[in-house]
């Protein structure tokens, strides 16, 4: 069995322990050091870490295994060790958020969407090379398979509003239990949300939460200035009182950066002091965009007060207001009578429904609609000079089928497979008609067989076409960041 040793550089971490492969020697033995450094490596007693998950500011975490449970569960260790040089200050501070999330877990873990924690202990070890001891603090919780949605971002790129919906309610019905329990989470941002295998949602990192008491105007419910720049209010950024809508708000930044692909600073106007994100999800319904720029407002006392409104906001229907009661006479007056007006006209139609917009195309196809332009748009020159074998007829006749083909390829008419296909029709096509005609580039056909003539032709025109609109791209998004 591979075991890992946690000691901060160690040069020769790995460890592997045939006899452990045995089921009673795993649990009957007492300890195991690392064969470089001499470090504890079974952690606790009980937990073996074999994989490092990463390092952070704090520490680093690991993959182990519980050698106790009949499965050798597994589970997070957690190490504390600050990097960098912190002062004594700095040191206790960090410690004490550290110990916090073991606190926080402990209570929150009960909640079937936040990770159980399992222990927490201190170890003093001899120091490398110096006659002194080092503390170590580890932290061991609940284990979640799956990925965080920074990563899951990083490959999707852009959710659409059903995804963005399941995660916010998802999220919200935690908050939910976290506010209840007089905490707040001040760190809600794509990388602190996990999604497991299965599709359930988890959120993570507890180590800033901030407990609150019942009065919210007590000092305990300030901010320490622990945040994560883009998704953090107002409030905690200028370190002042913290309350449950600022995890709202952090919340909604979230959901801003899933549903178009952008960090949060390059969807904030700093010019008007206001969020401008709408351009850039025009697929995005008036009803959630009202709730997020409602979660977004600057004041804390004019967001949302709690995740439950935020639930009701996103689940109320649209309903029309009432038709006005008619006011009936007062009893024993007698109406007079009244001439009978002229039927009013039918109310014109309604006008119809505006189609939802497009969703924005991804890079990907971005370029392949590119090099299936140039692929094709060769190929059907080609073919039309081959059949009039006049450059005027045949140009005119070019330039209106490919705007077409171009115009369909916007309106998402034809996509995906539909590109291949057609790619593969247009080199079947003109190769034919080259065959029957005899007609077009004799220089290439002398060269080299038709087909490979044309294949050539059509790779090239491609990747022509995907050079040209990278850089054009390229230019775009440089122009758009400077205005």
């Amino acid at each position: 069995m591979e075991i890992l040793c946690t000691r901060p550089g160690c040069p020769k971490p790995n460890n592997v322990f045939p006899d452990l492969d045995d089921q009673n020697t795993l649990k009957t033995t007492q300890q195991k050091f690392c064969m470089t450094c001499g470090m504890p490596l079974i952690l606790g007693g009980r937990y073996l870490p074999f994989r490092l998950l990463g390092r952070g500011g704090f520490g680093a975490a690991f993959l182990a295994r519980d050698r106790y449970t009949t499965s050798l569960r597994l589970c997070v260790v957690k190490l504390f060790q600050p990097a960098g040089d912190p002062s004594p200050k700095q040191l206790e501070i960090a410690l004490g958020l550290f110990q916090r999330e073991a606190e926080v877990l402990e209570e929150l873990g009960v909640h079937p969407q936040i990770p159980d924690s399992y222990a927490f202990f201190p170890l003093m070890v001899p120091s490398i090379g110096q006659n002194k001891e080092e503390q170590f603090f580890y932290l061991v919780q609940e284990y979640i398979d799956g990925e965080d949605l920074e990563r899951e971002q990083a490959q999707k790129s852009i959710y659409s509003e059903a995804e963005v919906i399941e995660i916010l309610q998802a999220i919200l019905h935690i908050l939910k239990f976290v506010h209840e329990h007089h905490s707040i989470h001040r760190d809600i941002k794509p990388s602190n949300i996990m999604r497991s295998k299965a599709g359930k949602f988890y959120l993570l990192d507890f180590g800033a939460v901030k407990q609150v008491t019942a009065s919210a105007a007590t000092p305990q419910g300030r901010s320490t200035g622990i945040y994560s720049m883009g998704f953090a209010p107002p409030e905690q950024m200028q370190g002042a009182q913290v309350y449950p809508s600022t995890d709202l708000y952090a919340l909604a930044c979230t959901a801003l950066t899933l549903l178009t692909g952008k960090p949060p600073e390059d969807l904030y106007d700093s010019y008007s002091n206001d969020w401008n994100w709408r351009p850039h999800a025009p697929q995005v319904s008036d009803r959630l965009a009202d709730v997020l720029d409602r979660m977004l407002l600057a004041s804390p006392k004019s967001r949302f007060q709690s995740a439950q409104e935020v639930l009701n906001a996103l689940q109320e229907p649209v309903a029309a207001p009432p038709p006005p009661k008619p006011v009936p006479p007062p009893p024993n007056v007698v109406q007079p009578p009244t001439t009978r007006s002229p039927a009013p006209s039918p109310a014109p139609p309604p006008p119809p429904t505006p189609s939802p917009a497009k969703s924005s195309f991804s890079l990907l196809e971005i370029l392949g609609s590119a090099a299936f332009t140039g692929f094709s748009g060769v190929l059907l020159y080609i073919t039309l000079l081959t059949f009039f074998g006049n450059p005027a007829i045949s140009m005119g006749l070019w330039g209106a089928t490919l705007g077409g083909l171009i115009y369909a390829q916007i309106r998402r008419l034809i996509e995906k497979w539909d590109l291949a296909i057609l790619g593969g029709l247009s080199f079947l096509i003109t190769w034919g008609m080259v065959a029957w005609q005899g007609f077009g580039f004799p220089e290439i056909f002398a060269v080299m067989p038709v087909p490979i003539a044309l294949l050539m032709l059509g790779i090239l025109m491609a990747a022509v076409i995907v050079l040209i609109t990278t850089i054009f791209r390229l230019i775009y998004q440089l122009l758009s960041n400077v205005l």
